[in-house]
């Protein structure tokens, strides 16, 4: 028998008969790490430990330590447990696939009546069941034509559809849990009983389209978490809890600052309160970039299809274009014209009226740019995820040698934006050139090497998201971590020097000859509506004082102190900051109760007392205690609290004067 050499981590080789088995390694090196074995590594993919290795090869040993791929297994393998579960309580039903999802899996099946959530427990139950019976996994590769009888001998024409659709030179792969067994490309466990029984839950059901066709059967998808030990099981449902607590749609609600309909799906409605939020992160944003030496300029919302086939969307987002045909003057062939998805020609066009020389460099122009893109109904949440929506848009049009200091500058100009908004906690990712790409060598070693070198410049570690640049170019993306640890990617910066050369942008350099100018795409919070969501769920709904929609409520506890409750209020609004009176005859324990539902930061209370001491009871939203403050010391305090920070007395002299 040939022989192979299998490389470990630490550098050391070994010689086996080819054919061997991650198993008969980790036998090879000790008992002990045969027990603990889950899976392997072999040339960079995962492994199952039973598949042969017939050629030289680097090698990892994997146990449940390696929290990457113990996660994958544990998830698959549950996935083909609840397969096997569903099944054994309800024979009839038909199975289809079973793929691992972040924190967890799901499994689509053809069932007639609806899963409910006794039957989830039902199958959570039997679950167990099996992970208990320790039962063994075996997997073997079988040829096509004997798959898709085997299949069709047991009414499963799912699986013999998706056979078909597997290209002939994949092998077709079999694993059994048990007496169970299911078309998988695997790895897995080796028995069922590695699987821990406590680190699950089934979650939800939801209508799932057969392969994502609205014109295919509907199944029902079943989703599930799990982790590698019941304690992380028990934070994420915590996190869960969080979450849903903290979850834009419900604190919407209850705020009152928005509301969607299906007369207009994906777009929002703005109430008062959440135009307010809306309003003062644009207008600080807008002080902002114009501190930054930004240029603001505005851009058709319908551009002709022209200038989507030149900048090249039409022919690569036109499904995600909403377009707008018009009978120009009763014409033969309707004008086609489509909502813009993104700001960036338009620019271009800007840039192009007028002659430009490389003194006009950089040049920073930003929009507050409408855009519409179609999101799939299914993809759409709440105003996270809309099709109409506003970015904080700009573009850099600057020379090669700028990509750095331009960079630079931008992150240090987000870092600030972010610390203002109560984002401490982000990272950077650099993602670099694809494999299909255009451009020399040489650009994409300079562009990569500034983007880099500018994180470094700005005091930032970055990792590298290899391979994840746009065909282009490279680019920066900026990811926050919110209060429950989740990630969220806002802010980005892509180097770009295609759609100039496609639009034709040149400026007349020192030379006076005509060069190409880079353009940097960058963005900060991204879109305005998605961004407001992220900040409502970070702050749980208690946003920070400045952009509270509702600042203050000074509330009466007799009606015969309203005329002073009329004043303190007057008193704060003329100072800037966002007051009302509640007047109502109810208690005053009543309108505290309402009004820290609506997040309402301060409730100022005025009795009989405070009138004649000209004091006001305040009480903090979140606190239980409240205190005595003069009108003089309450409209003091208030007032600078109610100043958006770029505008508070360590600003730049001239922000603080507008």
């Amino acid at each position: 028998m040939s022989q192979i050499s299998l490389t470990f981590p630490d550098g050391n080789s070994r010689d086996y008969d080819a054919g061997v088995t991650a198993a008969d390694v980790a036998a090879g090196i000790s008992n002990s790490l045969a027990k603990k074995a889950i899976s392997a590594t072999v040339n960079g993919q995962h492994w199952d430990l039973q598949w042969p290795i017939t050629e030289d090869a680097s090698i990892a040993i994997h146990t449940m330590k390696d929290e990457v791929q113990a996660n994958e297994l544990v998830r698959h393998d549950l996935a083909h447990i609840m397969a096997r579960a569903v099944q054994e309580l309800w024979p009839d039903v038909k199975v289809t696939i079973g793929p691992v999802i972040k924190d967890g899996w799901y499994y689509d099946f053809d069932r007639e009546e609806p899963f409910t959530p006794e039957d989830l427990g039902e199958i959570e139950k039997k679950m167990k069941e099996i992970i208990n019976l320790r039962d063994p996994v075996k997997t073997e590769v079988w040829d096509r034509d004997v798959a898709i009888k085997y299949y069709e001998d047991r009414g499963e024409p799912y699986k013999v559809e998706l056979i078909e659709s597997i290209p002939g030179d994949e092998p077709l792969r079999m694993y059994w849990h048990g007496d169970w067994q299911d078309l998988c490309r695997g790895p897995h466990l080796q028995h069922t009983g590695q699987v821990p029984a406590d680190a699950f839950k089934l979650m939800s059901v939801a209508g799932a389209y057969w392969r994502g066709d609205s014109s295919r059967p509907m199944l029902q998808r079943i989703y599930g978490v799990a982790f590698t030990g019941k304690e992380k099981l028990k934070v994420h449902l915590t996190m869960l809890e969080e979450a849903a607590k903290r979850d834009h749609r419900k604190l919407g609600r209850e705020m009152e600052l928005f509301h969607m309909q299906e007369e207009a799906p994906g777009q929002v409605f703005w109430h008062p309160n959440g135009w307010t939020i809306y309003t003062a992160l644009q207008d600080y944003m807008r002080r902002q970039q114009r501190r930054d030496g930004y240029v603001e300029v505005n851009t058709p919302q319908v551009v002709n299809r022209k200038l989507w086939e030149s900048s090249g969307h039409w022919e690569n987002y036109r499904e995600n274009m909403f377009i707008v045909e018009v009978d120009e003057d009763h014409a033969r062939e309707k004008t086609v014209n489509a909502l813009k998805p993104m700001n960036c020609p338009c620019h271009v066009q800007v840039f192009n009226h007028g002659l430009k020389s490389y003194r006009d460099l950089p040049l920073r122009m930003a929009e507050f740019g409408s855009c519409n893109r179609y999101e799939p109904s299914g993809a759409m949440h709440g105003i996270m995820r809309v099709r109409g929506f506003t970015q904080d848009d700009a573009h850099i049009f600057c020379e090669e040698k700028d990509i750095e200091a331009e960079t630079k500058k931008f992150i240090e100009f987000l870092a600030g934006i972010y610390a203002d908004l109560g984002f401490d906690n982000w990272t950077v990712k650099l993602s670099t050139r694809p494999e299909k790409r255009i451009g020399s060598e040489e650009s994409w070693d300079h562009a990569e090497e500034s983007l880099g070198n500018a994180c470094k410049a700005a005091g930032y570690d970055f990792t590298i998201n290899e391979g994840e640049g746009a065909f282009y170019g490279p680019k920066l993306e900026f990811v926050l971590t919110d209060a429950i640890g989740r990630d969220w990617q806002c802010g980005t910066l892509q180097v770009d020097p295609n759609l100039p050369e496609r639009l034709d942008a040149h400026y007349v350099g020192q030379d006076g000859a005509k060069h190409r100018p880079i353009m940097l795409h960058r963005a900060v919070v991204g879109s305005f509506e998605r961004f407001i969501g992220i900040l409502i769920e970070e702050h749980a709904g208690k946003l920070p004082f400045w952009l509270a929609p509702r600042q203050v409520v000074v509330a009466s506890i007799v009606s015969d102190a309203d005329d002073y409750v009329l004043e303190v209020v007057e008193a704060l609004k003329a100072r800037g900051v966002r007051a009302e009176a509640d007047l109502r005859n109810e208690k005053i324990n009543y309108k505290v109760r309402e009004h820290s539902l609506g997040k309402v930061p301060y409730i100022l209370a005025c009795g009989m007392k405070e009138v004649e001491e000209r004091t006001v009871s305040t009480r903090r939203l979140g606190e239980k205690q409240t205190k005595t403050q003069t009108l003089d010391e309450i409209v003091a305090q208030l007032t600078g609290e109610a100043t958006p920070p770029d505008l508070r007395q360590d600003a730049p002299a001239e922000l603080a004067a507008e």
